[in-house]
């Protein structure tokens, strides 16, 4: 009785083991195919590798990227191959149609020699970024208009974006990339979309619909926050202000979004620049204008969604820098005799 029991604990072991084995067996046979599905047509991703980076902390940032299905499957390739003490700190051109031991071949091949550095500054326009990009001779202004108007870009951030030439104002994130000087326009495109994917987190979703926002809505205040607020402390001030503004009906009253219509800056505004005839002009039409005015920074964007809860509804700058802000429209008028004369 005790030599059949035994037996058959070591038949049931064994067939788990099989078990097991086939399932690591499948697990890996999965875990090892690019990640993009294929027939499709991924983007060229741009990978910083910085000084001290190990494999470990490589595979995260690929799985984070969405380069590669599972970030075990990296470190143990790696970790065969002792890639710690091989891989080079530098700029490297991969994309999710690679497989994780292709994407470390890569990587022990050394970085991309040559790349183009490229600062966007926060609350840039469309049109001053494409300037930027161009200066740097990295296509032409007809190519990324050509992108812009017409290029599909799948994300689920752009789904509900009216179409035209506007439709990606607001969501090509201001950062410092390295570009690589044969790339696409549309794959430099990608890279500044790709960029602000990061900021849309399952957390900050939660947030937009408990405030009842899009994420259109978002980005359009967020860069109306951009423009308005001169310093850190201010934003999530003014952000409010602005949402005080929109929960009773109220007009936005943005110079900034005058001064986008006019294309230039003003720092004081006639009573003719705030009579224009459009609909960014938020003084005679309330709500929101109909696209995003520049390109917010991470900064403005918490700054919509963590605004200060006031009764503020008005504020203004001073030539010395300086917000002052006011509850009642004669408070405001009072505070502008008093600090821009």
């Amino acid at each position: 009785m005790g030599k059949r029991w035994v037996n058959g604990l070591l038949s049931r072991l064994f067939i788990l083991l099989i078990l097991i084995g086939v399932g690591i067996a499948a697990w890996w046979n999965w875990a090892n195919q690019p990640y993009s599905q294929e027939g499709s047509e991924p983007a060229a991703v741009q990978l910083m590798i910085t000084p001290g980076m190990t494999a470990a902390q490589i595979a995260q940032d690929l799985e984070q990227e969405q380069l590669i299905r599972h970030a075990l499957t990296f470190r143990l390739l790696a970790s065969l191959q002792n890639a710690d003490a091989k891989l080079l700190a530098g700029e490297y051109q991969v994309s999710a149609d690679m497989t994780p031991q292709a994407l470390l071949d890569k990587l022990l091949e050394g970085p991309v020699v040559h790349t183009v550095k490229v600062t966007i500054p926060e609350g840039y326009t469309t049109a001053q970024i494409i300037d930027t990009l161009v200066s740097k001779g990295l296509g032409t202004k007809e190519e990324y208009k050509k992108v812009i108007e017409n290029e599909p870009f799948e994300y689920s951030f752009l789904a509900d974006i009216p179409t035209g030439g506007a439709r990606l104002d607001g969501f090509l994130f201001p950062d410092t990339y390295f570009f690589d000087p044969e790339a696409r326009p549309k794959d430099n495109i990608n890279r500044m979309l790709k960029r602000f994917e990061q900021e849309v987190t399952p957390e900050v979703m939660t947030k937009l619909a408990e405030m009842n926002l899009s994420i259109q809505d978002w980005v359009n205040l967020a860069s109306i926050v951009e423009k308005e607020a001169g310093k850190d402390a201010d934003r999530p001030i003014i952000a409010g202000i602005f949402l005080n503004r929109l929960e009773i009906d109220m007009a936005l009253q943005s110079c900034a979004t005058i001064q986008y219509v006019l294309g230039t800056q003003k720092y004081v505004l006639s009573l003719e620049d705030i009579q224009i005839e459009s609909p960014y002009n938020t003084y005679k039409y309330p709500g929101l204008p109909p696209s995003p005015i520049a390109s917010p920074g991470h900064a403005s964007l918490d700054a919509v969604l963590n605004s200060t809860e006031s009764e503020y509804l008005y504020f203004l700058a001073t030539p010395s820098g300086e917000t002052i802000y006011a509850k009642t429209h004669q408070e405001h008028l009072q505070n502008q005799a008093k600090y821009m004369n």
